[in-house]
């Protein structure tokens, strides 16, 4: 370890149906709901083309401008109490991550039994080796990947638990939120600090930015600041902190979360309540999350992981955020002192420790992070690295960007992710010239402006590890 280092479907094969019984079995589908989706199926957004109606008994609820779904509503009152969901609060998946189409269409297991790629896999192949062909396609795709994600890496990640309740209060422009959660006896409150900007907020209230352990990124005028104690949620001081913190006070030390999906757990408790607390004055469809270095890893995970963020904003996370692991191995491999996977799930507890058991064979993994990233699409997302931070693996986070990206070309919506690598700062210092960047996304994302967001560049300073997209990216990008 480095002495200053941040510490940081199921488908059965023997039932694969050909192309033409496919088209069949979809055409018949299509009618029988008459193009109405299906439970927690997309049915709108920005740049969506698919229904926008649901099936009997769903209702379309709008998370924020670029994902709205299908679910079951209950009439509830406007109060600062949240209703948790009849099924069990400890579920391998969150509850607000749709896994698309009916459930006997898109299966999400958490394993993909011999498994075997050397290269980045293909974010348009499902689990059963068919293709990803249309944005309905893909979100039962990003379904599958959250399942794997969670199974080989993350660990679980519990619903809403059995009781949530909150209190507001406000003292000029600085509010507390405190937030109390409880299962069947256990119980953990944790408050966190909102700084609001001056003046009126606008209509249906201020746009928000979560930024874990209070950010580093300079935030524009018009936006609210949460500064969210992630490491009070779950501890990441070393290899020892597994199982401490409030989350772990809740499920129990033994709880198959890693820190990283108890961040996750908190950021979701904390939309939960805003959107039920009216005094806050904060615009629910309007939240940005944040982090840098170990937290950007947070961030990153938490804009993958919960659809009702609408703009996420990883600084400098390194291995573990926005690169990949085979592309870490690679640039130690070629003489570069990067952070690998190896190395990592003995520094802290960020992973789960079912990861350990496949650092030593990447090829089995049928992830990387470049599909962590693609997760978001078709939300926005702006990662930024700092290639004079070697153990940041500068060409990694280059390359696993770059395939992700093409999730988002095939959306038909490059403009909604951008990359920004440079030199010549400390590692989670600002450097003023990725503030117009920066500031683009949150004025276009947040702040509803019609701005350009083509942002994508690197300063090619990989420490002599050479790039070749081919090596990496084996696919062929289709347009949805």
């Amino acid at each position: 370890m480095r002495f200053k280092r941040e510490f940081w479907i199921k488908a059965s094969t023997a039932m694969k149906l050909s192309t033409a019984i496919q088209v069949i079995l979809t055409f018949i589908f299509a009618q029988s709901v008459h193009a109405q989706a299906g439970l927690w199926a997309q049915c709108g957004g920005i740049g969506w083309s698919g229904p926008t109606a649901c099936v009997a008994g769903l209702e379309c609820v709008v998370e924020n401008d670029y994902f709205s779904h299908c679910i079951v509503v209950t009439t509830s009152s406007a109060s600062s109490s949240v209703a948790p969901p009849s099924s069990s609060s400890s579920a391998s998946a969150p509850s607000s991550t749709p896994p698309s189409s009916p459930a006997s269409a898109c299966l999400t297991p958490s394993t993909v039994s011999g498994f075997n790629n050397s290269a980045l896999p293909n974010p348009f192949t499902f689990n059963d080796g068919t293709p990803v062909l249309t944005a309905s396609d893909w979100t039962c795709r990003r379904a599958q990947i959250s399942a794997l994600i969670l199974g080989y890496e993350a660990g679980t990640l519990p619903g809403p638990p059995q009781t949530l309740t909150s209190t507001f209060t406000q003292s000029g422009t600085t509010g507390t939120l405190a937030i109390t959660a409880a299962n069947d006896g256990p119980s953990i409150t944790f408050s966190q600090t909102i700084t609001f900007p001056s003046g009126t907020a606008p209509a249906g209230g201020w746009p928000l930015l979560i930024a874990f352990e209070g950010g580093s990124i300079p935030v524009p005028s018009g936006i609210a600041v949460l500064s969210y104690s992630n490491s009070n949620m779950a501890q990441q001081n070393d290899a020892t902190s597994r199982g401490l913190g409030l989350f772990y006070n809740l499920y129990g030390s033994n709880a198959t979360a890693s820190a990283m999906t108890a961040w996750v757990w908190g950021v979701s408790r904390i939309i939960d309540v805003l959107e039920t607390t009216p005094a806050a004055n904060i615009n629910t469809q309007k939240i940005a999350v944040t982090g840098c270095s170990r937290d950007g890893k947070g961030a990153l995970m938490a804009g993958a992981f919960e659809p009702r963020i609408a703009l996420t904003i990883p600084q400098e996370s390194g291995s573990g955020g926005d690169t990949c692991w085979r592309l870490s191995l690679y640039e130690q491999n070629s003489g570069s002192d990067v952070q690998t996977a190896t190395e990592i799930v003995g520094e802290n507890v960020w992973f789960s420790t079912n990861f350990a058991n496949y650092v030593n064979d990447l090829s089995s993994l049928p992830f990387d992070h470049h599909l962590l990233a693609a997760m978001i699409a078709p939300r926005p997302l702006i990662s930024y690295e700092n290639t004079d931070v070697v153990w940041l693996s500068p060409l990694s986070s280059f390359g696993c960007m770059t395939a992700a990206h093409t999730v988002f070309q095939a959306l038909g919506i490059p403009e909604n992710h951008g990359f920004e690598q440079v030199g010549g700062h400390a590692h989670c210092a600002w450097p003023a010239s990725l503030t117009p960047s920066l500031n683009a996304f949150f004025d276009k994302f947040l702040l509803g402006q019609n701005v350009s967001t083509d942002e994508w560049s690197t300063n090619n300073v990989f420490n002599g590890v050479s790039w070749n997209a081919s090596d990496w990216i084996n696919w062929t990008t289709p347009t949805f």
